[in-house]
């Protein structure tokens, strides 16, 4: 911008700021504080109104068209239906691009009701609480592809508290959460075969590297990823192991051996220490270690190696990233709405809603 430019633009800029004055309440501008309010109050209601619509004129050369209000960053504009067919916004739209996607930012991290609070705070603009809901109902966000061929998948499940039938009350159901290569997050409520088809379309290693713990329902998914002919190494979470191991309780010194062999992925070593226990629980962990002696690995060797993750840490952080929003206090779901609030959550973790 030349010098000459920049000089006309102040003295504009001065005109303006002195007709926006006369028009204040002076008894309202106490502090600085308030000046920030009218300024800004002023410049979205008489200002920028003004100048968007001269922007989006000389950028798509038309003024043809029923004239259609747009609430936006700027303040409610005024533009006509081929300018907005050309900037690419769909019809019957009332909000601009980047609002909705400071809405679906604040959506997916808080109440709907903080959400309309908050907007209106940091952009002075207002969105009802029902407007931020039908927005987030209203998306369809694709899930990003990997850039890189993925190696390492995890799989676990979250929970989400579902709103019942009139003094029927609510209950929990399960969603299953699958991350990749520790990067990209997907998570979806009673539709597994999306779960299966994203990572399926992915680019895997084969053999690809498959995290869980010991949930069968985890392991029936992972069961159906890749091609025909294509290997996984199915590892069981040592942390989950390690959980289960101290269950079982009695000797500590007998837990501590039990550890190191399993550690080292001596499955047939460890068992043998159990063998004369005749409590439930070490029953139960001997059935445990034999349902999943195939994915017990040597994990100190992997770690060692650095080969690849030996727990699923990484899809668990997911879970709990989710459960940010979706078990913020007091929330209840339709089932309708779920996966949807699971989309806009994970768009917002993929870094799909940045501005």
């Amino acid at each position: 911008m030349s010098q000459d430019i920049e000089e006309r633009i102040k003295a504009c800029v001065r005109e303006l700021a002195t007709l926006l004055y006369e028009q204040a309440d002076k008894s309202q501008l106490t502090d600085l504080e308030s000046i920030e309010k009218k300024v800004r109050s002023q410049i979205l209601e008489s200002v920028s109104p003004e100048i968007a619509p001269f922007f989006v004129e000389q950028k798509t050369g038309t003024k043809v068209g029923k004239t259609r209000k747009i609430k936006s960053l700027v303040g409610e504009l005024k533009l006509k239906t081929k300018q907005l067919q050309k900037l690419g916004v769909k019809p019957r739209i009332r909000l601009s691009p980047l609002l909705q996607k400071c809405c679906l930012r604040l959506s997916a991290n808080v109440s709907y009701q903080n959400a309309e609070i908050e907007v209106e705070a940091l952009t002075g603009i207002k969105v009802g609480h029902s407007t931020q809901q039908k927005l987030v109902l209203s998306q369809d966000f694709q899930l990003p592809l990997a850039k890189q061929a993925v190696s390492e998948v995890s799989v676990d499940g979250g929970k989400v508290r579902l709103r019942g039938k009139p003094l029927a009350g609510c209950h929990w159901r399960d969603y299953k959460t699958v991350r990749l290569q520790g990067i990209y997050y997907g998570a979806f409520f009673d539709d597994n075969q999306s779960l299966i088809d994203y990572v399926n379309s992915q680019q895997l290693v084969n053999p690809l590297v498959c995290l869980g713990d010991g949930h069968d329902g985890v392991w029936n998914l992972v069961r159906e990823f890749g091609q025909d002919q294509f290997s996984r190494c199915e590892i069981l979470d040592w942390y989950h192991l390690k959980e289960n191991l101290y269950k079982v309780g009695g000797s500590l010194k007998r837990l501590k051996a039990a550890e190191t062999l399993l550690w080292q992925g001596q499955v047939e070593a460890a068992k043998t220490l159990f063998n004369h226990c005749r409590g439930k629980q070490a029953k139960n962990f001997i059935a445990y270690l034999e349902k999943h002696f195939s994915r017990i690995v040597n994990y100190s060797y992997y770690q060692a190696e650095q080969l690849c993750s030996i727990g699923s840490g990484a899809v668990e952080s997911a879970i709990k990233q989710i459960g940010l929003r979706i078990k913020i206090s007091g929330a209840q779901w339709n089932v309708e709405s779920v996966n949807h609030i699971l989309s806009v959550r994970c768009a917002y973790l993929n870094g799909l809603l940045a501005v």
